[in-house]
Parts: structure tokens; sequence; C-alpha cells
């Protein structure tokens, strides 16, 4: 009888793993040529300028398999099309305040956190044998608020999925991203669809959302102020294991805003590389990036709560 019962609990659990994940693929010749061939042709908005952009991939905390597949993706957006000088790195002493000032933008790529404090300086620094704890939290809030300068003073930046996720529990990086993440339900397939189809940073959907499984991310802190201009969206009623079904009927899951003089881009998808097979997607990823360097005239008027 224990036995089946062991088999039985087993069995539910990769039953719902299953559920929650899909496939990791492998960053081959074979998937490079598919996003290759998928990426835009040319740039949304002609610029004269070339934008010197860092691309920034470290994680101390839930480690997405999706980072090098969106790390690849973006300099294959911007190795085809052109218009970008990009630089990648993990070594989080890039993000000094001396360091940022020579880039346009920064791309925050699923840099998750960990622990109490969910403060990925505090995460690397406190390892650093050389300085005590002290020491550390000073220097990991002094990372943190030239971060914050950086974009105020009119840096660009771009945030992929758990990006949001690397200063969380900070109210002031919160502030700047638009929101924080609370949680998610189970990996599901979701219908993502478009706030205003005239908008022009999601042209790239043709009027019409799209299908794909991911995270539906959950938010809190700003996000309840909606500090922010929305794009993309999914309703509350087709997400299954939403703590709070009753709360807003519609649910953003990608923005722009500005922060001082700097722009801001986030976008929840994708947790998987399956979605950027998906053309349309690549299409609105480059669109972002160009908004967050100061390509693109649009509207940024926050929507505030109703």
């Amino acid at each position: 009888m224990k036995q089946i019962i062991i088999l039985f609990t087993l069995l539910f659990v990769n039953i719902n793993l299953q559920a929650q994940s899909l496939r990791a693929l492998e960053l081959n010749d074979n998937w490079l040529k598919e996003i290759k061939d998928k990426a835009p042709e040319k740039l949304s908005f002609p610029s004269s300028q070339k934008h010197k952009v860092l691309v920034f991939s470290l994680h101390t905390g839930f480690n997405h398999w999706v980072i090098p597949f969106a790390e690849a993706t973006m300099k294959t957006l911007v190795d085809k099309t052109g218009g970008f000088e990009m630089t990648y790195t993990k070594d989080i002493s890039l993000l000094s305040k001396k360091n940022l000032k020579q880039y346009d933008a920064l791309i925050l790529n699923n840099n998750c956190s960990i622990g109490d404090k969910r403060d990925m300086f505090w995460d690397v620094f406190k390892t650093d044998s050389s300085i005590n704890s002290l020491k550390a939290s000073k220097k990991a809030a002094k990372y943190e608020k030239g971060l914050l300068k950086y974009v105020k003073k009119g840096g660009g930046l771009m945030t992929l999925h758990g990006g949001i996720v690397m200063q969380n529990k900070s109210a002031e990086f919160s502030e700047m991203m638009g929101g924080s993440f609370e949680y998610h339900p189970k990996q599901q397939e979701i219908e993502v669809k478009l706030v205003d189809a005239s908008h022009p940073l999601v042209k790239a959907f043709d009027g019409k959302g799209f299908t794909h499984m991911d995270e539906p991310y959950i938010f809190d802190k700003a996000y309840t102020k909606k500090n922010f201009k929305p794009l993309l969206y999914f309703e509350a009623s087709e997400i299954k294991g939403l703590r709070n079904p009753d709360g807003d009927a519609i649910r953003y899951v990608s923005w722009i805003k500005t922060y001082g003089k700097g722009r801001v881009f986030y976008s929840s998808p994708s947790h998987n590389a399956q979605s950027f097979s998906n053309p349309k997607l690549l299409q609105f990823f480059l669109d972002g990036l160009q908004f967050v360097v100061g390509d693109v005239d649009c509207d940024v008027s926050p929507i505030g709560t109703l």
C-alpha cells in the first residue's frame, strides 16, 4: 500500500511539473538560424544614431533557462538590423555609476535575486571576503542608487521577465520599474491582448494579441499606482490559480513609462525560449529597445488608478 501511495505521489508531481514547464531547448546553430530568419529585416523607427547598450544577465536567485536565449535573441536582432553597439555581461561591477554613463540603455535579463532582502547587489557584495557585511550593505545601496540615478538622468531601461525581481523589495526600484513581482500561478497557456492596438509599440501584432505558454506574473507595490502606459494584458478570469481572482479584471504584463528623464520598458513575456519563435514578439522586443534609447515618439502617459 505504501509503495502505491509513493507511486501515485511521484506521478502527480511529475504531471504537475510537466504542466508548469516546457522542454528546455538547445541553444545551437539551428535555433539561432530560426530566430535570425524570423527577426525583422530593419528597424521600425529609422535612426541615424548608433546606441550603446549594456545587457546584464546575472542571476543570484531562480535560474531562468531562457537567459542565454534572451541574450542571443537580442544579439541576433541588433546584428541583423544594425543601430546598436551591444555589450553582454554578468559582471555586476559594470553597473557602477561611472561605467553606466557610457551606455544609452541597460537591458536587465531575468536577473532574479534571492533571500529575504531580494537585493542582487547585496547578494553579490556580501560574498566579497575583502569587506565586512556593513561595507557590503553600503556598497549595495550605493550601486542601487547609481542605477536609479542613471535612469532618472536619461538612461534607458529595458527589463525582461524576471529582471523585475532584481531589487524586488526596494520601493524606489519598484517605482522606477512600474511594479514589483508578487507571485505567479503555474505556467499555462495565456491569451495576451493589446491594450491599444493603435499604439506604435504594439503595431508588430497587427491589431491582434497572441497565445503562448508562460508564467502569468502578478505584481504589487507601484503596480497598484499604475504609473505606466500599459501595452499588453491578460484577463484574470482566464488564468488558473490566482490568489485574488476578485481583484482587477485586467492584469497588465507589459508597459512603458518615464522615470525622470529616462524611459522604461517592461515585458513579462517570456519565460520560455519557445516564445522567441514568434516573429511578432521579436519585433515587439526590438521596438521596445528602440523606445528606451529614445528613437520612438509615442504616448507614455500613465493611466493611474481609476
